[in-house]
């Protein structure tokens, strides 16, 4: 009989606050923050996790957060290139598209919110339409990372010339370059080196007058926009030179002189923010052109005053007066006189992105926020007071908000769970945090040192933590309070274990000692350590283990051996080399018969206990080995390494049972439950993990075929992607303009659906036909039988036209296209057929119609070459035709209805405004003329 085990899942992430792979966004006290492959919702003001958005199986990091202006919809882009479109109000995916082939770095939204445009480090630029759920085209041009993108759309603009206008696109990337894009016609229109190095960051001002752009060696340039040029298109001046959009105004002069890796503009107020420096972000205000000019004024009168002083008494000094007085026009304002420095806010930590809140204060509040969120795994909001008039008072922002309890400032080295498995301790450098496993809330925080290692003493009150620096301290949870600290050890202290009768603990550290201490219960200190004896050894101590059965102590050292001994007596026992790197990490099974050993030669060696001899030695990892448990009462061991997985192996048979991957980055701590139901994990990524047993069984052959199917899938779709889309001409992969195309495993799968769905329905049709042409040749038909439907039809009670139908709306929208081109030319011939059904019958004429102008435009030759196809597009363009005509007089139809519904909605408002009954004439009339009047006077 096959042997089976149970699997193990991941079930929960805590520990992180925020992550330092993307921007984020703030908005009226709720921030918008990525946390690896998830967005974590924060309400600010109270410090909790209002949702986290996750979707399940998706592993990517976030790499960019854009909000839509319809306000409930997030545009979040990952680092393998799939862009999703979230809802904040139900924390669930709209539409995925899949389009770029590396990390996505820039998104933005057009002004209506139906139009998202997107940046990648594969220099691409696509557009996306948001309702129809499709990649419009693919934008080529720069050589390097997209890093900004903005939309054109200048508010003031007559309605006339909104849309020319919005279709505008502007775009900066790492390859210096600054490109003006116009989407109707699909190219670039201007091409600007902008900077000497590489531009890190964009921003519009909200008036759409100005462009700020930032780069890596701190210059931060503004641009002035010249929208006659865009409305009257490529022209020649008289000079024979094309007319710029984009035209050079000047540098604006920053305190600091650092990459300037984010410039924003408030929404709504007069404040303008750059980021050039590690921890803080530099605020200037707008000035009003009546400021500009009062202070000029006022220069200038000083001006004259000094002179009319130094030049007293003199002839000069008259005609000179009468010249001054004369000119009190001030000259043309300058755009760095715009910007005055306000203050700087300096964070408590590295800045990662900030961003003013998205919502307006209100002419009662005169003050903003700003919210930054930093590298350390905080977030904080400040306030940022309004300017004064006094010269001598210097204006600071002042923390309002502070979201850093949840997580650790930084890795998490070491973990530990209590006997009952109900509370975890996971420290780190500055800090040591208690976690509540039923609630993954964070119930206590205390300061330490630079934790390297943890246990829980016996009672599960006390915690003890060996530090970097060779201290031991032990903390009461109940109190959180430091009761000991004890110096053990001149180097830093890498391993602790209690002994399993409770009443030593030993410790190892890099002076070459294992110590031993005892418990010691006090009046006046509650909890104590002295020390009993001392072990020296030959090497560094890295590990220490007792035996479970209390006989024997493991040591492992830095020179790759691991020394066995007897506890009670410290005589030497067994000594266990192989290793060709030092022995990190090891652990004894519950019978004391096998030791594991972990190291950084990437091995793991399983030893008997008995004679010292080396079971099996197996390559584990890609990386080095950082910790090794066994799970209680097995001989089942859990391995993590720096190559960020967690393994499951069998330690009797030598076979790796399962492969779990969610960390990001280096694993450094592992905890086993207790009672073997989970095991949890922490890494560099400041992440806490829990992977629970689940119910459902394990079969190691089953496991191996689909890490293999995976594999071969990912081959598959990589050599897919590998040939550029549009073409595969030198002319045409070095096109401005490509298509949207990009194959998935998902779209992999729906097209083999697509395909065994054509197959089904054919095969149904086919004995169909057959037999009615045996029925109408037979004389006696009356005896014939029917051919017996296929079970799934017959299941579904569906005509196989239906059952098609059915299967190609359950594609994904997104997914259509791509999905489409996995079907061969002889496929798409039987699909014509079930096309023509579909519009003949009326049947979703929206999707019909899309499907059938994809086809067209792909296989055109093919269609073109083939005189059978004639046959079917004839009564097929008649079928669709007729079915558009009635889909167009039904929308029109309903926008008459909702035309009528507004003016009768706009003629009521009216009404009820002037306070009187006006005949339907009367109202409509003022409805029409309801955007000229601008003052209404009222007698009361």
């Amino acid at each position: 009989m096959v042997h089976s085990y149970l699997r193990h899942g991941p079930t929960q992430a805590f520990g992180l606050i925020c992550s330092n792979s993307s921007n984020s966004k703030y908005d009226d006290k709720v921030g918008y923050v990525p946390a690896l492959e998830d967005v974590l919702v924060w309400d600010m003001k109270k410090g909790q996790q209002l949702a986290m958005w996750h979707e399940t199986g998706h592993r990517a990091e976030v790499t960019c957060i854009e909000r839509s202006p319809q306000g409930n919809v997030f545009g979040i882009g990952y680092a393998d290139g799939s862009i999703r479109l979230w809802d904040s109000g139900s924390s669930s995916v709209i539409a995925t598209f899949n389009g770029h082939k590396k990390a996505v770095t820039a998104l933005a939204f057009d002004n209506e919110g139906v139009r998202l445009a997107s940046g990648s480090q594969d220099t691409d630029l696509i557009i996306w339409d948001i309702v129809a759920e499709a990649g419009l085209y693919r934008l080529r041009g720069h050589r390097n990372e997209v890093t900004g993108i903005r939309f054109l759309v200048r508010h003031t603009t007559p309605s006339t010339s909104t849309d020319s206008l919005s279709s505008i696109l502007l775009t900066v990337s790492k390859d210096t370059l600054m490109k003006v894009w116009d989407l109707s016609t699909q190219h670039c229109m201007q091409t600007v080196v902008a900077h000497r190095a590489e531009i890190w960051s964009m921003d519009v001002s909200p008036d759409q007058k100005y462009l700020f752009t930032g780069s890596n060696d701190g210059d931060l340039k503004a641009w002035r926009i010249n929208y006659e040029a865009i409305a009257d298109g490529l022209r020649e001046s008289e000079s024979g030179e094309i007319d710029k959009i984009i035209h050079f105004t000047a540098s604006l002069p920053l305190a600091l002189h650092h990459r300037v890796s984010h410039v924003l503009f408030h929404p709504f107020q007069p404040y303008f923010a750059v980021q050039s420096h590690e921890r803080s972000v530099e605020v200037f205000r707008i000035r009003t052109e009546e400021e500009i000019k009062k202070k000029e004024l006022r220069r200038r009168k000083r001006e004259k005053e000094k002179k009319e002083k130094e030049k007293a008494g003199s002839t000069i000094t008259e005609t000179k007066r009468t010249s001054d007085e004369g000119d009190t026009k001030p000259d043309e304002i300058t755009l760095p006189s715009l910007f005055a420095p306000l203050l700087v806010v300096r964070a408590s930590g590295k800045v990662r992105s900030f961003d003013f809140g998205t919502r307006d204060a209100g002419k009662g509040k005169a003050g903003v926020q700003i919210f930054v969120a930093l590298a350390s795994n905080a977030l904080e909001v400040y306030d940022i007071p309004p300017p004064t008039t006094s010269k001598g008072e210097t204006l600071e922002a002042t923390r309002a908000y502070a979201l850093d309890l949840p997580g650790h400032r930084n890795n998490v080295r070491t973990l530990c769970l209590s006997s009952d498995d109900q509370v975890l301790v996971s420290g780190a450098n500055g800090s040591l945090k208690v976690w509540n496993m039923k609630t993954t809330a964070c119930i206590r925080t205390m300061d330490c040192g630079y934790a390297v290692c943890s246990s829980f003493l016996p009672g599960d009150r006390h915690v003890a933590v060996g530090t970097k620096s060779g201290e031991i301290l032990i903390y009461d949870l109940a109190s959180s309070t430091l009761v000991d600290s004890v110096k053990a050890h001149k180097a830093t202290v890498w391993s602790l274990h209690v002994r399993p009768d409770g009443k030593v603990l030993v410790s190892g550290g890099a002076d070459k000692e294992v110590k031993f201490w005892e418990f010691q219960q006090e009046a006046a200190k509650s909890f104590s350590l002295v020390h009993a004896r001392t072990l020296k050894m030959s090497d560094d101590v890295l590990s220490v283990r007792y035996s479970p059965n209390g006989k024997l102590l493991a040591v492992s050292l830095l020179d790759a051996t691991v020394k066995i001994f007897y506890q009670d007596s410290l005589k030497f026992f067994l000594s266990l080399y192989g290793h060709k790197l030092p022995v990190s990490c090891m652990d004894i099974s519950d019978d004391s018969k096998l030791i594991v050993t972990g190291s950084s030669d990437k091995n793991v060696k399983i030893w008997g206990l008995d004679f010292g001899d080396c079971h099996k030695s197996i390559f584990a990892h890609e990386e080095g080995i950082t910790q090794v448990f066994f799970e209680k009462r097995s001989h089942y061991f859990w391995t993590v390494g720096r190559d960020r997985l967690l393994k499951y192996w069998d330690g009797d048979k030598f076979e790796n049972i399962q492969k779990l991957e969610g960390h990001h980055s280096e694993i450094w701590a592992l905890a086993v439950s207790n009672h073997g139901n989970f095991v949890v994990t922490g890494s560099h990524d400041k992440s806490i993990r829990v992977w629970e047993k689940l119910d459902e069984p394990l079969f190691l052959e089953e496991e191996r075929e689909r890490e293999i199917e995976n594999v071969f899938e990912r081959g598959l779709v990589d050599s897919l992607n590998h040939d550029e889309p549009g073409g595969e001409t030198s002319g045409q992969l070095s096109a401005e303009v490509t298509t949207v195309a990009k194959q998935t495993t998902e779209t992999l799968v729906a097209g083999e659906r697509i395909m065994e769905a054509l197959d089904l329905a054919d095969s149904e049709l086919k004995a169909l036909r057959e037999f009615e042409e045996k029925k109408a040749r037979e004389s006696e038909a009356v005896n014939l039988q029917p051919p017996p439907r296929n079970p799934v039809l017959a299941a579904l009670d569906l005509q196989p036209e239906a059952y098609v139908l059915r299967v190609v709306e359950k594609v994904p929208s997104t997914a259509l296209h791509d999905a489409l081109l996995v079907l061969p030319f002889t496929k798409v011939i039987s699909l014509m057929y079930y096309l023509n059904v579909w519009a003949q019958m009326g049947w979703n004429v929206t999707l019909v119609a899309r499907i059938v102008f994809f086809l067209l435009r792909v296989h055109h030759h093919q269609i073109v070459a083939n005189k059978l196809m004639r046959t079917s597009l004839i009564p097929m363009r008649n079928h669709l035709r007729g079915a558009l005509r009635q889909e167009k007089d039904t929308v029109g139809y309903n926008l008459a209805a909702l035309q009528y519904m507004r003016q009768k909605h706009e003629a009521e408002g009216i009404a009820s405004f002037w306070g009187q009954d006006l005949e339907g004439d009367e109202a409509q009339e003022l409805a029409r003329e309801g955007k000229k009047r601008k003052r209404v006077s009222v007698r009361l």
